[in-house]
């Protein structure tokens, strides 16, 4: 074979060197080759070797001579315009010249076609090679092409060309040929680009060709030009190639050259485009910089459209995973300190947008747990960029919801391995992880805080195993000192990892240290801010910047709570220098102060009276604030912000909204809106002027005023732009694809709206809108709220309760309960948008939800916001109360709400009828039942209700006969029992009546049942359905039965639910509950009082429950001082005079019940007698008329008891005193009570000659209207006018007394009455109020100037009925039961002479008759001197008793005490000294 280097130097000498004559050639070859077989062969091979390498074919056919048609040359046949420019000459002509100049050659005509279809392509580029960097033909070189391609593909078919030699001429000219060529080769099958590749000699030289031009062809893609199709398409097919040739796992390597040389190729190739792209980031790049065009075009070959027709094969997910690799290892220059440092500045809104772009696209083929796990791999075998690595966490939390949890579990697995070996490796990259994905905000991530706490704050951390852990756990923190934020420091300072005691020097050291190197950075732990927020790693607030955000946020806690919070106090002492040096100065800030003071000047004041505030400060302030009232433009200097300042940032969230906007086209594209959204989150911040992220709120609970809901002015422009944003995006949204298509963007958006403390604002915003605002809300709002609704829903475990304020009970509650309260049915216009709103959200929760659990759904809606659409559907469409047909629609209910007309009666009957929906009602919790419709039908207010009184009527009927009373109690219904009914509407009707008065503040105490804020005709359902049930066969009123009346068993039942006890708010919940049974019952028929007479005798009705619902409750909230209010005394007698028109013998009946009132139920007969001047004409008339006779015997005697009572007003003399004489008492109290001063002068003389009985009876009711008359003063009274009758309570008692003293009548038996007492104690103890009773010693020790102690201390009882009195007024004076109560203030001089009339009072009553000034205190201090004075001169027998009486007490008055001890050990050894009489 022919030396190589001969053959060189014969086809082309170096210029300029001399030609060699072949003797010179030959001169070396000293040795001749001897012919032999087969020589003659392997020469003419040589030859033609030498041939095919080396001659010029094109020069060679030009100089050879032929016949002019014969010649041939290739250029002129594709130099045609048209494709009738080779009518004349086929392909076949064109393969039959070749041949002859073949054989004219003699070469093979494969070789001579190759050489020449090379040397047209060549002669065809060499004018584009002209345009320095051109990847692209233009039109006229494309129809050459074209040309050319369509003869070599006829070459080929008749295996007249060879792919080798073309490919080998093609290569030696490599910088002159055109990428488009070369494609369009490959695309039309002439010759494949691996064929091309594998052909060449210098692979190295190929790569860098092809790179170089994919480069250019990057950048001539994002350039405007008209053939940006073909280069797309190029780009792509490269991509495709170089993929299926670097990263197929079974490729075809049947080839010549070495078998990994080609993937190699391929993947230089795709290295150096990502390797260029990179550093292109990392150098920056400006917009419309080629560099920037070419980057943005090669990322967006990462995508499913690229690689969509190999997808099948597990190149693209090699390929992707190897880029991947690629980007987490490029240029690992970065230390781990260098990452501690700068690692918030990575976070993914600070991110290049090209590199999220590319890192979301690799996302698309690698799922979660592949990346995560690709991602450990990577950090566990190589050298990393910590910059790429920690932008990758922050992208793969952003962009793939599922990843956030794999990401923890991972940090936890680290965090173990660390612990178990030491592995610092480990421990590192599970900080910056953690850090990192925190930085995201608590949306996709614990904050930092949460998750340190989580993890160290407990024995269940990993660093508590052993005293090991421990060391290497604050080493590793004390070596990130020197690096780290000062926030991650505060944060390990203020949420320290658990430590045993005895390890508590390794703990005390790092926070030290942790403490000087905050100082060297001038923070201070005692100068942060109260409600500064440890979960953001950005710079800390500077104490004056952040003070008066806290002062804003206490302010609004004092507002809902009305006290001072617990971190302003534990500020004031652990934190003065803050507290003094900023939070003060912040709060007392000079103004011009409100004349009505508001929650700051009531947050000023409390903190002055709790000595929070110094003197001179205070002082200073209130100077200053005078002096601003003068000139109110110097007000707070400094405090004004510029309307700059506070535009930009708005500019750049509505343009960061604007961008989510335009991405809503595709809506299921979750990496691009999460993206976007992240940009949102990151200018929140920003825009609210806050410089925290507020999202892990230390408050556990939003307070919210529904009544009165305020927002500041940024806050509200900053959550309508998000809300309007949310609503805008939504219908876009929609307009493309329905909820169940577009994506987890929403639940994405809806969390950031959570965060920044933004959570407040919206909710707060939210009420305004729903509940003050609703109608003006058009349709595409109701929408967009109501699926924000659904959303925040979804997030309820994560999100803290409201604590709603008036009209809604103060109570705490979830978000989906929350949006529930705000929507309400009273009106027309909020029954409407009621209605719409729960379309809008139970049809988007139904579509968005429908291929996942009902548990979500659970999650998302309140139960009363389906309760509520059921209701109003049926309240205002009477279609929907016939039963449904099985031919029900089964489609999603969401499409008619996207139609622009927006028919909402459509939309909702569709979602009433759906097929899910309907199996979503059989759920219990979400059936409306008879109590669910009565709560929401007592709401309407009949006034402004959609349906007329005829319509309201109907659906009342419908709903109460038709729909529950025949459902089953399991469904909600009653059974068919009318009864069940009756009562289910009683206890709703109550319970109705205690919500709406806390709603609407009423100051009416007898609030009407059903009035003006409430449905009426409900309760004229009851009075229908309790008629029925009076006149069935089973009469109810007969209470025949030992369950008794329903409506006393409801009173029962719910007597027994309320908090027993004597506090204020219980009593007053108590006695708001009992004046509403009163109204029940005054609005039934009076018949259910005292119940149908019993058919056998004696024929007296039952009135049992009546007379204990008296005895125990009435008695002592319905009543003033002995008797019942005129309303249910009238009733109960007409009720009494029905059950005499049913009865046999009506006088007998009236005659037992009466009786049975002496001994059960007293209260009634003095009640009777308070208002007989306006009970008697009716019961007069009322009996003349239906029995035609004089009324019965015990209604006589209460009228000639009334006739005694005024006998005593009269100048004649006093008629007897009918029995009982307690009776004839009350009357004559009742009378004494109305009568003017000279009447009750009179009055009190005919006293001295009436019965003992009489009179100590009467003394008792005017004790009770002494402590009538402070307790109970009439309302319209002035303050000298309630005196006045306070003083002449206390006369009339005064006067009684005298009597009862003068004639020796024992009276204190009335102090000590119980309820064993047989006889008399036991009915003026239920004539009484329990609170009378034991306001007992206040009136006792009131009457003190009218005692006559010379008396009084000779009997045996006075002394321990004294001490007992005063015993228990110490007692109520410390349960502070006396401040409802006051003494007589400044009596008149006229009082002290009459008191000082009484007999032997002495110089006693002298000290006793100054005035206390109202003061229970002066009360106790006179009863003390009383007893003091007089315990020396009672008799031994006063004693007696008197250890058994100081025990039960206690330590109560050490004195007095002492005294008692002292005067009975006195009388004993008086007793052991003296004689004793033997005789």
């Amino acid at each position: 074979m022919a030396d190589p280097r001969g053959l060189d130097s014969v086809s082309g000498p170096a210029p300029g060197a001399r030609r060699r004559a072949w003797a010179e050639l030959l001169a070396g070859r000293v040795t001749r080759q001897k012919p032999g077989p087969g020589t003659g062969r392997k020469v003419q091979d040589s030859a033609v070797r030498l041939l095919r390498s080396h001659l010029d074919w094109s020069g060679l056919l030009l100089e050879v001579e032929g016949p002019p048609c014969k010649k041939l040359c290739l250029g002129p046949l594709i130099d045609h315009d048209g494709p009738e420019a080779c009518s004349n000459l086929s392909t076949s002509f064109i393969g039959s010249a070749l041949r002859d100049h073949a054989s004219q050659l003699g070469v093979p005509v494969a070789v001579l076609s190759s050489q020449m279809a090379a040397s047209s392509i060549l002669r065809m580029c060499a004018a584009e090679a002209e345009h320095a960097h051109r990847v692209l033909l233009d039109t006229e070189q494309r129809k050459k092409l074209s040309s050319l391609i369509e003869i070599t593909q006829y070459l080929l078919a008749h295996s007249m060309f060879s792919r080798l030699f073309f490919c080998q001429e093609l290569w030696k000219v490599q910088n002159s040929l055109s990428l488009e060529a070369l494609w369009r080769l490959h695309v039309h099958n002439v010759v494949s680009l691996w064929e091309l590749l594998e052909s060449s000699a210098d692979l190295q030289a190929v790569v860098s060709w092809l790179f170089r031009n994919l480069r250019l062809l990057c950048e001539q893609v994002e350039a405007p030009c008209q053939h940006t199709d073909i280069a797309r398409a190029m780009l792509s097919d490269f991509v495709r190639i170089f993929v299926l040739m670097g990263f197929q796992k079974n490729s075809d390597l049947r080839r010549n050259v070495e078998p990994e040389q080609m993937p190699q190729v391929a993947r230089d190739v795709l290295e150096r485009m990502l390797l260029f792209a990179l550093e292109a980031l990392a150098a920056g790049l400006q917009e419309e910089s080629p560099a920037h065009k070419a980057v943005s075009c090669w990322f967006s070959m990462f995508s499913g459209q690229t690689f969509g027709s190999i997808i099948s094969t597990d190149a693209p997910k090699r390929f992707f995973s190897h880029t991947l690799t690629q980007i987490l290892t490029h240029k690992p220059v970065l230390r781990v300190s260098d990452a501690v440092q700068m690692q918030r500045e990575w976070s993914f809104a600070k991110m290049p947008p090209l590199l999220t772009s590319l890192f979301r696209k690799l996302f698309v083929i690698l799922s979660p747990e592949e990346l995560v796990g690709h991602l450990q791999e990577v950090l566990e075998t190589h050298e990393v960029n910590w910059q790429h690595v920690l932008s990758c966490v922050s992208t793969l939390v952003i962009c793939l919801p599922e990843a956030q949890q794999l990401v923890h579990d991972w940090v936890a697995r680290l965090l173990a391995r660390a612990f178990e070996s030491c592995d610092l490796d480990s421990m590192v990259t599970a900080f910056l992880v953690v850090r990192q994905a925190a930085l995201e905000g608590p949306s996709v991530f614990p904050s930092y805080a949460d998750w340190f706490q989580a993890s160290f704050g407990s024995a269940r951390g990993s660093h508590g195993c052993s005293k090991k852990a421990l060391v290497f756990l604050f080493k590793f923190l004390s070596d990130l000192v020197p690096f780290e934020g000062a926030r991650y420091m505060q944060v390990h300072i203020l949420h320290p990892p658990l430590v045993p005691n005895k390890y508590r020097s390794l703990l005390t050291d790092y926070v030290t240290l942790a403490k000087t190197r905050l100082a060297d950075l001038k923070v201070s732990i005692e100068n942060m801010g109260l409600y500064e927020d440890l979960s953001s790693a950005r710079d800390v607030t500077e104490p004056h910047s952040q003070a008066p955000q806290d002062v804003e946020k206490a302010i609004l806690l004092f507002e809902h709570t009305g006290k001072i919070p617990v971190a302003v106090m534990e500020a004031s002492i652990f934190r003065r220098p803050y507290y003094l040096s900023h939070f003060l100065p912040a709060l007392l800030t000079p103004r011009v102060l409100p004349r009505v003071p508001d929650s700051r000047v009531a947050f000023i004041e409390s903190l002055k009276r709790a000595d929070k505030i110094p003197s001179s400060l205070y002082s200073t302030y209130r100077h200053a604030c005078s002096t601003a009232e003068k000139n109110p433009e110097n007000t707070a200097p400094g405090m004004k912000v510029e309307p700059n300042c506070v535009d930009e940032p708005l500019k750049l969230l509505m343009i960061a909204l604007g961008g989510l906007r335009a991405a809503m086209t595709d809506p299921a594209q979750y990496d691009v809106l999460s993206a976007q959204i992240a940009v949102i989150s990151e200018r929140l911040g920003p825009a609210l002027g806050v410089s925290e992220d507020d999202g892990s709120c230390e408050a556990s609970k939003i307070q919210l005023s529904v009544l009165a809901p305020e927002l500041e002015q940024q806050e509200q422009k900053v959550v309508d732009l998000l809300l309007t944003s949310f609503c805008q995006n939504l219908m876009a949204a929609s307009s493309f694809a329905p909820p169940d298509r577009q994506g987890p963007w929403a639940a994405r958006f809806t969390m950031t709206m959570c965060g920044h403390a933004l959570l407040p604002a919206v909710l707060t915003r939210l009420c305004q809108l729903l509940h003050h605002q609703g109608p003006s809300l058009s349709a595409s709002h109701v929408l967009g709220l109501a699926a924000l609704a659904v959303h925040l829903g979804e997030s309820r475990s994560v999100l803290p309760e409201v604590h709603v304020g008036p009209p809604a009970p103060a109570r705490d509650l979830s978000i989906p309960e929350f949006f529930n309260s705000l929507l309400t049915c009273r009106t027309a216009e909020s029954s409407r948008l009621c209605l719409k709103f729960c379309t809008a959200a139970i049809s988007y929760s139904l579509c968005k939800f429908s291929s996942q659990s009902r548990d979500i759904l659970y999650c998302c809606l309140s139960p009363g916001l389906i309760k509520k659409f059921q209701f109003l559907v049926f309240r205002l469409f009477s279609e929907a109360r016939d039963p449904l047909s099985q031919e029900d629609t089964a489609g999603l209910a969401w499409k008619p709400l996207g139609l622009p007309s927006m028919d909402w009666q459509r939309a909702a009957l569709c979602l009433w009828r759906q097929r899910t929906f309907q199996e979503l009602l059989k759920e219990k919790q979400f059936h409306l039942t008879y109590r669910d419709w009565l709560q929401l039908e007592l709401e309407i207010q009949p006034e402004v209700d959609s349906l007329s009184d005829t319509e309201r009527w109907d659906f009342h009927q419908w709903a109460i006969h038709e729909h529950f009373l025949p459902q089953p109690a399991a469904a909600g219904g009653c059974d068919g029992d009318l009864e069940t009914a009756c009562t289910v509407l009683v206890d709703v009707l109550l319970d109705f009546c205690q919500s709406s008065r806390s709603h609407n503040h009423s100051e009416n105490s007898d609030l009407v049942l059903g009035g003006c804020t409430g449905n009426r005709d409900i309760f004229s359902r009851l009075q229908e359905m309790a008629a029925d049930l009076e006149q069935g066969p089973a009469a109810p009123y007969s209470h025949s039965s030992s369950r008794g009346h329903f409506l006393f068993r409801v009173f029962r039942r719910r007597l027994q639910a309320l908090a027993s006890g004597w506090d204020v708010a219980a009593r007053l919940r108590k006695q708001q509950e009992l004046l509403m049974y009163k109204r029940v019952l005054l609005s039934l028929p009076p018949l259910v009082l005292v119940g149908s007479p019993q058919v056998e005798q004696p024929a007296a009705p039952d009135c049992d429950e009546f007379f204990h619902l008296v005895n125990s409750e009435l008695r002592n909230f319905c009543s003033q001082g002995g008797a019942l209010s005129h309303d249910i005394t009238v009733h109960f007698f007409r009720g009494l005079l029905n059950a005499c028109s049913q009865s046999r013998d009506p006088s007998l009946t009236a005659n037992l019940t009466l009786t049975a009132c002496q001994t059960e139920c007293p209260i009634v007969l003095t009640s009777a007698l308070l208002w007989w001047p306006r009970l008697e004409p009716e019961l007069h008339c009322r009996w003349r008329r239906c029995f035609q006779g004089p009324l019965p015997p015990e209604l006589q005697r209460l009228q000639e008891a009334q006739q005694f009572a005024q006998s005593f007003l009269s100048p004649d003399t006093a008629a007897p005193a009918p029995g009982p004489a307690w009776v004839s008492a009350a009357a004559l109290h009742f009378v004494i009570q109305q009568a003017g001063k000279e009447s009750v002068e009179s009055a009190l003389e005919k006293l001295d000659c009436q019965r003992e009985e009489l009179l100590v009876c009467l003394f008792f009711f005017s004790l009770m209207g002494l402590l009538s008359s402070h307790l109970t003063p009439h309302i319209r009274q002035t303050s000298s006018a309630k005196a006045g009758d306070s003083l002449k309570a206390l006369h009339v008692c005064g006067e009684i007394l005298g009597f009862l003293q003068k004639r020796k009548i024992s009276w204190l038996v009335l102090f000590q009455l119980t309820e064993t007492d047989a006889g008399l104690g036991r009915v003026l103890l239920r004539l009484a109020p329990d609170e009378y009773i034991r306001l007992l010693p206040l009136a006792f020790y009131s009457l003190l100037s009218y005692f006559d102690k010379d008396a009084l201390i000779r009997e045996n009882a006075f002394l321990h009925v004294a001490v007992d009195m005063y015993m228990k007024l110490t007692c109520l004076f410390v349960a502070g039961e006396t401040s409802a109560v006051s003494t007589p203030a400044n009596r008149s001089q006229e009082l002290q002479s009459q008191a000082g009339a009484g007999a032997g009072l002495g110089t006693f009553s002298s000290q006793m008759a100054h005035p206390t000034n109202g003061d229970p205190v002066g009360l106790i201090r006179k009863a003390r001197l009383f007893l003091l004075q007089s315990i020396p001169q009672c008799p031994k027998k006063s004693f007696s008793n008197m250890e058994e009486l100081l025990a039960t007490s206690g330590d109560w008055d050490p004195e007095v005490s002492t005294a008692l001890l002292s005067r009975q050990q006195a009388v004993s050894d008086t007793d052991l000294y003296q004689e004793p009489h033997l005789f």
